[in-house]
């Protein structure tokens, strides 16, 4: 096995760099258009003056959010940098990369979400103003797409210069390099989605269980308290955790296939996979700049629509890049490749298109599945007559029949790309091309998502002025609706990229370990069983329970903290409906800073439990158990994480959506006891599709990409001279007992909020 993994010719040519430098170029292209679309969404009206007030408070609080988090993440990344100078090496030069490009991977990844928060809460109230203009729904659409448009490129552009800049200046020692950068990227995402997440849906529980259940109120009525943070939150989880995640998609993905790509085919190899993506920022700015919903059109059909013609763009430009910088054959410098390789030009055209035929089945898929206009939500929606149980019922069963569907598609999509090749190696990298492919489109999946909470934002501003109403109110409530469904198509596409770039990645890890063997002089069979591969192995066994297991644990910490800080902000809620004169009558003020507060400090207190468990789990199974269980581990996560993530987003998708039919006047509409019953139901939804599920993306490639970091010193403390067994045993332990900690000290926290309601609210 391991000659399949050592074959690599990575000296570029005079030719080779100009290649990468047009890359480059192009790179800093998506970035300039990005200003251009960020200058015309900034240049759009503001509203009323009690419009701006209320954007000013969100604006507010989501920069003190991310202010603080900043200065939480700078203590896990200053750590992780150091860390990673103790792994082992080829060379100093290499280890110095590695953790530089770590920094730069990390703060790419947090300048993509704080763009995405930023741009967003300037955005939103431009999309309430825009409702009440003539032309106020194609406008308000318009506006709120280009914003999105503006972080795609922002995330295509950073995305793609890193990676360039890193083949150009480290060459052969570029894939090791790009392991760090693309690590950075995931593990910030993984801290931003998890903190955000918390965030958000703190408050949106929170001010869900008392406005409108308890009080009967509006979803975003003033006199709610946790109003301001829940419109907060909507930026700091969905717009700064989103853009962050579908970034560390694009680095990892990257990442993935740039170093199958140098093991399979050399500088050829290290190439093309920049040649992909730089395509794919050509054919994001013609899917932001065609996005312009037709009179009376929905926006979700111009958005598809878009979508769909990028998608097909994408194709051919892949197609005819493949057979143009591609030779026809090849023969590698392994026997077996020279065998088995077949046509580098036909592997990767087909894989692209896999990748981008994938995203398109996604986009329709979680669309049926959690789209107003098809029956699953209908089916949601009308089981609300019979309560709230029925409607947490139907709801889990759509998110369990569209993981299955959504699982086997993407399973196909891997399958189909893995068949191209005899050998492993190529088939891995046709697997990575295929996650190339389906990330072409990232810029108007990026520009999708965002139009959801800026449009959510947007109608709760419209809602807490009280100066829009008639059509322009009526504009807003349906871009809500569509921005719902597109949150929730991007989730699924998320997840599709998480799961091809880990299985990438998964050979990114046989990569590493081949070449540690190497180094040491050994060989597998020197290693004995804890080393071996053979699914029927009890040890691997072993491994892809725990991977299973810690996806399960991951979801549980992630809710359970939701629970814990959604407490907190119920009782601080209850407090000022009891001790503020005239909320209700509107002549008493809510304090909104005090919820901000609450949420920011429990979701940040929250962050370091679901962290230790990401890096430090694969950490204690490869030390503990070995590189086969560890392998076992990778796998079990992979596939447990597809299915828990899709479940988890589409049924919080379909109760989010089924309470929308209801408020729109089916089923007794706002007020009835059906509406009441959809409420519940999207509450336990909303930690579900916008907290744990999203976060178990960035955490499966966490996992992947600590693996490959990890495996070359599992070896050496296991074979040759530098074999140490206690060592081995030891970081593992040391792993577990952190792990447990951390855990125990979580579970206590929750304990302690539920003994003492009055403390918890009163922000103690």
């Amino acid at each position: 096995m391991s000659g399949q993994f050592l074959a690599a010719d990575l000296t570029l040519t005079g030719g080779d760099r100009g290649v990468v430098v047009v890359v480059a170029v192009v790179a800093l292209a998506a970035l300039a258009v990005g200003y251009v679309l960020l200058k015309e969404v900034l240049a759009a009206g503001q509203g009323t003056t009690t419009m701006q007030g209320i954007a000013k408070a969100v604006q507010e609080g989501a920069a003190a959010y991310l202010k603080r988090q900043r200065n939480t993440l700078l203590v896990f990344g200053t750590i992780v940098f150091l860390l990673l100078f103790l792994l082992p090496s080829d060379s100093w030069g290499e280890r110095i990369g590695r953790s530089l490009f770590f920094l730069v991977g990390a703060v790419f990844s947090f300048a993509i979400g704080y763009l995405g928060m930023w741009l967003a809460t300037q955005s939103n109230l431009r999309v309430a103003a825009a409702a009440t203009e003539a032309g106020g729904r194609e406008k308000a659409t318009r506006i709120a797409f280009r914003t999105g448009g503006v972080v795609g490129m922002a995330t295509v552009g950073l995305g793609l210069l890193g990676a360039a800049v890193v083949v150009l200046v480290y060459t052969g020692d570029a894939p090791k390099v790009l392991e760090g950068f693309g690590f950075g990227a995931a593990l910030i995402a993984m801290f931003m989605r998890v903190g955000g997440g918390i965030f958000t849906k703190a408050a949106d529980v929170g001010a869900d269980l008392v406005g409108k259940v308890e009080q009967n109120i509006p979803e975003d009525d003033p006199r709610n308290a946790a109003t301001i943070a829940d419109n907060v939150g909507d930026n700091v989880g969905d717009c700064a955790g989103m853009a962050a995640d579908l970034f560390e998609s694009y680095a990892v993905t990257l990442v993935a296939a740039l170093i199958l790509g140098s093991t399979a085919f050399g500088s050829t190899g290290l190439l093309f996979p920049l040649i992909v993506p730089a395509l794919g920022v050509i054919t994001a700015m013609l899917g932001v700049y065609i996005t312009k919903a037709r009179p009376g059109e929905s926006g979700l059909t111009a958005i598809n629509r878009s979508f769909y013609i990028s998608a097909v763009v994408s194709a051919v430009l892949c197609t005819a890049a493949a057979f143009l910088f591609l030779p026809s054959s090849f023969a590698g410098t392994d026997g077996e490749q020279t065998a088995t390789a077949g046509s580098p030009a036909v592997i990767a055209a087909v894989a692209v298109i896999i990748g981008i035929v994938l995203a398109g089945v996604i986009l329709w898929l979680t669309g049926y599945y959690t789209g107003t206009e098809h029956k699953p939500v209908q089916e949601v929606g009308r089981t609300s007559l019979t309560g709230a149980a029925t409607v947490v019922l139907s709801g889990i069963s759509v998110g369990f029949e569209s993981a299955v569907y959504t699982a086997l598609v993407i399973g196909a999509a891997v399958y189909g790309a893995f068949l191209l090749s005899g050998s492993i190696v190529v088939a891995l990298f046709a697997v990575a091309l295929a996650g190339c492919g389906l990330l072409t489109t990232v810029g108007v999946i990026v520009a999708m998502d965002t139009f959801g909470p800026v449009s959510d934002n947007a109608q709760g501003i419209a809602e807490m002025s009280g100066d829009v109403d008639g059509e322009g109110a009526q504009i807003l409530t349906e871009l809500d609706a569509v921005g719902n469904t597109t949150k929730a198509i991007t989730k699924g596409i998320a997840i599709a990229t998480a799961v091809l770039a880990a299985t990438a990645l998964f050979g990114s890890y046989q990569d590493a370990i081949a070449k540690a063997f190497a180094s040491v002089g050994a060989s597998f069979t020197d290693a004995g069983s804890a080393f071996t591969y053979t699914i029927t192995s009890p040890n691997v066994l072993v491994g892809v329970a725990i991977g299973a297991a810690v996806v399960f644990m991951f979801s549980g910490l992630a809710i359970n903290a939701v629970t814990r800080a959604a407490g907190a902000i119920v009782f601080e809620v209850r407090r000022q409906f009891r001790e503020i004169p005239g909320i209700m009558e509107g002549t008493g003020k809510p304090e909104y800073g005090r919820v901000v507060d609450i949420c920011t400090r429990d979701s940040l207190r929250e962050l370091a439990t679901p962290g230790l468990l990401a890096v430090l789990a694969p950490i204690a199974v490869g030390f503990g158990l070995g590189i086969g269980p560890l392998a076992g581990y990778l796998g079990g996560a992979i596939a447990t994480g597809t299915l828990m993530a899709v479940f988890l987003a589409n049924s919080g998708g379909a109760w989010d959506n089924a309470k929308k039919l209801v408020e729109d006047g089916n089923h007794g509409g706002k007020g009835s006891d059906a509406h009441a019953a959809t409420v519940i139901g999207d509450t336990v939804g909303d930690p579900f599709k916008d907290t744990a599920g999203p976060a178990i993306n960035p955490l499966i490639k966490v996992m992947n990409l600590v693996s490959v970091l990890i495996a070359p010193a599992i070896v050496t403390f296991s074979v040759g001279a530098d074999a140490s067994t206690g060592l081995r045993v030891g970081i593992a332990l040391v792993a577990v007992v952190l792990i447990v900690v951390a855990v125990v000290v979580s579970k206590r926290r929750g304990t302690a909020i539920a003994e003492e309601p009055a403390a918890a609210g009163a922000g103690a």
